[in-house]
């Protein structure tokens, strides 16, 4: 609404250069004083920033100017008054609008405010704008808030402060704002009022800009029809769908105000494209960093590659996508592809296969598969021209030339386009993966990819996958894995609910149903806490699978809170080119505390610990596993860890830091400790007693120190003489050297308590 073009009102007081016996020196009232022969006052017509205007000299403590013309003032009318003003010399007064208020009967409103905002001038030929707004209606932003007694005003300012400057006065603007304060009629505007023809083929960009440029406001609507927009297009207003859009592959639509997939399915047709082109526009637009999927179910025929989708292969922002369902529909783009090659691999470049034959065919995120090859080991990166393959991790014992299977796993969301990709977040997000593909591959680097409140549903393949170093520093909190092999026996099943390359990942809260793994995880500084995964069938006697895989020795990580059902924690290092110890810290840094372990209807060979060393010569250095509960059900096992030496063993001679205490044991046939307090009683006088630790040495270690004796009671001589004598102790005796004598010099009998262990303190 503007009322100077709708009814006609006149609004603008006349130039200066009409003459200036049209202002006022006064209040612009008939038979004020005009400025017209006044000696401090001038027309200026060669001015280089005013087209013409007046020059006054300041020679009044308030000097007005005030224009003899009424402009009219109703209810419902905003009226903003700007002058540009500039000193040229002498003292810098201030300046300020002001206009003096008239009622019907000519007279002034004198407790009504008649001067706007002070402006002080502060620098000679600095052209500075002062405006306030008039209008009948207190409300903010006016700045001269009148009744509605008043009708007309007469408009000018004054010029304050001290007097002797000299300034000069543009030619004063008054505008209709109304459209600031007041909703127009229409509450939205058409684009085809602004040229969009919505035939599907002509450019109609610069019609839905006009639009926009012109809603002040109010919504756009985009009525029936496709529109073409063959340019970037920013909406900074609401709009509204009723017809379609199409745009090359290339152009981005941003919809500031709408950032959702409802507005974003509506404009162009489907929820599939509509996400397509939202998740396109979220790598591109500062103003928002979330992606709402407004609860809605968006079904994929095919894997979408994000970065293909965004055109970056960079992008270390944070943004979010949130709040709906992606649901896998069945179609030959989930199908796994298998490339088979021969390659070359050597420890000294531990990273790389080199002669890859057929490179050009090998997709990145493929995971190889070989002899000497350890779990989830993936195609990071290849070199077409020089015929080389990047892997995720080194192979424990693949040195040679020999053939390799590359299989490429389809996923839902395939973000392995970029070559870095930080603070991207999955929340409340349901990849529904109905058995037919995985669910996510991320990135081959990056930083805090954080997945929370996520649903990874029955995934063909993987839930989570890393590459490469893109899972640096994730988080998957409060997600459910959900696998599609719930069905089968714990050995027959291949699907992995997730992958770690990288350092410091927080697991924390997650629910993992029957999955052939959790986690592979390698690197170091994790947190693995409160998590519930169990992967138990209903095979009597069944055989059960690792739930979390460390594949590194020094892990330096936390495993605490969590409820490990029918699967054991496996420790090893396959992720290691040269797995014999070569001087490196060996096994340590692993912290089991406070978890609760069950098992039910197992074999009695099940362990929940398991420690399996691909190389020689390591030991254990800094491993905890304390105030843990063992609970087995409708079954009874040997114990609850074991060392697999199907490849190599531990030298139990360097152990150190080991700390096995305050665990509870239920149907488990032999508990274990370390340190171990043993009561031991000899009957017999002997000059050397035997101390056995009777199976409680983890890991069947041997005992390299007896840290305490205290005899309990007398110790006696074999004619029953009390003996005040203390042994020297020989730790590690015995054929496996898990037992400790204690020497006496003599011959004596009685009862000692002694403290030994498998390890050396530190």
């Amino acid at each position: 609404m503007n009322k100077a073009i709708t009814d006609g009102l006149v609004l603008m007081p006349p130039p200066f250069s009409a003459g200036l016996n049209l202002w006022s020196r006064g209040d612009g009232t008939p038979g004020s004083a005009a400025w017209q022969g006044q000696p401090n006052a001038a027309l200026v017509t060669n001015d280089q920033d005013f087209a013409g205007c007046l020059e006054l000299q300041k020679l009044e403590a308030t000097q007005k100017l005030r224009s003899y013309a009424q402009t009219p003032v109703q209810p419902g009318l905003y009226l903003r008054v700007t002058a540009r003003v500039k000193a040229v010399s002498g003292n810098l007064p201030a300046v300020r609008i002001a206009a003096w208020a008239g009622d019907v009967a000519g007279q002034n409103l004198a407790a009504l405010a008649q001067t706007g905002p002070s402006v002080a001038l502060t620098t000679y030929g600095e052209v500075v704008t002062v405006s306030a707004i008039i209008s009948p209606a207190a409300r903010t932003g006016v700045d001269m808030a009148w009744t509605t007694e008043a009708v007309y005003a007469h408009i000018g300012l004054d010029l304050t402060g001290a007097n002797g400057g000299v300034v000069r006065i543009d030619d004063l603007v008054v505008e209709d704002v109304t459209a600031l304060f007041i909703r127009k009629l229409m509450d939205w505007v058409d684009v085809r009022d602004y040229g969009a023809l919505g035939n599907g083929t002509t450019n109609d960009a610069a019609a839905f800009l006009a639009a926009d440029a012109d809603a002040q406001g109010r919504a756009i609507l985009v009525p029936s029809g496709l529109f073409r927009l063959n340019s970037d297009v920013t909406i900074n207003s609401r709009i509204r769908f009723e017809g379609t859009v199409s745009m090359p592959a290339n152009r981005r639509l941003i919809l500031t105000r709408n950032f959702d997939l409802d507005t974003y399915g509506q404009a162009f047709g489907t929820e599939v494209d509509g996400f397509r082109r939202a998740l396109q526009a979220l790598f591109y637009f500062t103003d928002h960093v979330t992606l709402d999927l407004s609860g809605r179910r968006v079904e994929l025929t095919e894997p979408i590659d994000v970065a293909a989708v965004a055109g970056l292969t960079n992008f270390n922002n944070r943004r979010v996508l949130r709040n709906g369902q992606l649901v896998a529909v069945a179609g030959p783009a989930w199908t796994t592809e298998d490339f088979t090659s021969t390659a070359t691999y050597s420890p000294a470049n531990n990273l790389t296969l080199t002669g890859v034959a057929n490179v050009a065919n090998i997709p990145v995120g493929s995971l190889v598969i070989g002899t000497g090859v350890g779990r989830e080991v993936y195609v990071r990166a290849r070199n077409v021209a020089a015929g080389t393959i990047t892997l995720s991790q080194p192979l424990w014992g693949g040195t040679g030339t020999r053939s390799y299977t590359f299989r490429r796993f389809k996923y839902m969301l395939d973000f392995s386009g970029f070559d870095l990709l930080s603070r991207f977040e999955m929340e409340d997000i349901e990849f529904n993966c109905q058995g037919l593909c995985s669910g996510v591959l991320l990135a081959t680097s990056g930083a805090t990819a954080r997945f929370v409140s996520c649903t990874l549903n029955r995934p063909l393949d993987r839930g989570i996958s890393s590459p490469g170093l893109g899972c640096q520093g994730m988080f998957v909190d409060m997600c459910q894995f959900l696998s599609n092999e719930s069905a089968l026996p714990a050995q027959s099943r291949t699907s992995i609910a997730l992958n770690v390359n990288a350092n410091d990942v927080k697991l924390r809260n997650n629910r993992v149903v029957r999955f052939a793994h959790f986690a592979i995880v390698n690197g170091t500084g994790h947190l693995v806490h409160a998590n519930h995964f169990f992967q138990g069938d209903d095979e009597p006697a069944g055989i059960r699978r690792a739930g979390l895989v460390f594949t590194q020795t020094n892990v330096s990580t936390v495993v605490t809170g969590n409820y490990i059902d029918n699967c054991f924690i496996e420790w090893g290092n396959e992720h290691d080119s040269e797995p014999q110890w070569n001087g490196e810290f060996s096994f340590g840094g692993l912290n089991i505390v406070g978890n609760v372990f069950i098992a039910s209807s197992t074999t009695s060979a099940f362990r929940w610990m398991v420690i399996k060393p691909y190389g020689a010569g390591h030991y254990l250095n800094g491993f905890s596993l304390v105030s843990n509960s063992f609970r087995v059900f409708n079954a009874t096992i040997d114990r609850v860890e074991m060392l697999d030496t199907s490849l190599a063993t531990l030298d139990f001679l360097q152990s150190r830091n080991v700390r096995v205490e305050g665990n509870s044991f239920n149907n488990v046939a032999q508990g274990i400790q370390n340190p171990l307090i043993v009561s031991h009683s000899q009957n017999t006088a002997a000059d050397t007693w035997t101390i056995d630790s009777d199976g409680f040495v983890p890991f069947g270690g041997r005992i390299r120190m007896v840290e305490a004796v205290q005899p309990e009671g007398t110790i006696l001589n074999g004619a029953n003489a009390a003996r005040h004598v203390f042994p020297n102790a020989l730790p590690g005796t015995g054929a496996q050297g898990n037992q400790a004598q204690l020497r006496w010099g003599e011959a004596v009998k009685g009862k000692a308590v002694v403290k030994m262990r498998m390890d050396i303190p530190s």
